[in-house]
């Protein structure tokens, strides 16, 4: 009887060993898991102020581009070297595809901040199209845009390029429902 009492011990001893090493290896995995979450947390964290802080920039990117359009549609002379266009065009004409310009850049801006989805830039871009002068300028700075390859700027352009032409070819006058505007970002 004691050397059967000694071995329930020693199983005891071992089993009390062996529980106390999971314990302990589930204790460390809690801690793990709970440092990793705090880790995957902060992360988060950062990314947002990240997107944040984008889009900060490209707000004030916005503003100074509308400053420096703004003073050279206010001033002949500067508006002068802002004649980048494909044709020759009158200081009135240069001015208004300056505001033109703008107005495409302002909705451009206000998809990247993520104000609107692309399907909700494609409708504004589709009324905003209706414009002749706006079209001109568009058709007079379609060189510009063939340096864009590659950029989601080139890839909205080439959305814009396939919308006019939809547009041109519609026999419609309801021009709100030529074209499909895109469903997915």
């Amino acid at each position: 009887m004691g050397t059967k009492s000694v071995g329930l011990r020693r199983f005891q001893s071992v089993t009390a060993v062996g529980l106390g090493m999971v314990a302990g290896v589930f204790a460390a995995v809690a801690a793990q898991r709970n440092t990793m979450d705090a880790i995957n947390r902060r992360l988060e964290r950062l990314e947002e102020q990240a997107g944040h802080q984008q889009r900060a920039n490209l707000a004030m990117q916005q503003r100074q581009h509308w400053e420096l359009l703004s003073k050279a549609m206010d001033n002949p002379e500067l508006t002068e070297v802002l004649d980048i266009f494909a044709v020759p065009v009158t200081v009135q004409k240069r001015r208004q595809y300056l505001f033109a310009n703008a107005l495409y850049t302002n909705l451009l801006s206000y998809h990247r901040v993520g104000n609107l989805t692309k399907e909700e830039f494609y409708k504004h871009a589709r009324a905003m199209f209706q414009n002749p002068i706006v079209r001109e300028y568009w058709y007079a700075t379609r060189h510009l845009r063939a340096s864009l390859k590659g950029t989601e700027e080139a890839e909205i352009g080439q959305m814009i390029d396939e919308l006019l032409l939809q547009l041109d070819e519609a026999d419609t006058d309801e021009w709100w429902v030529v074209g499909e505007p895109p469903t997915h970002e």
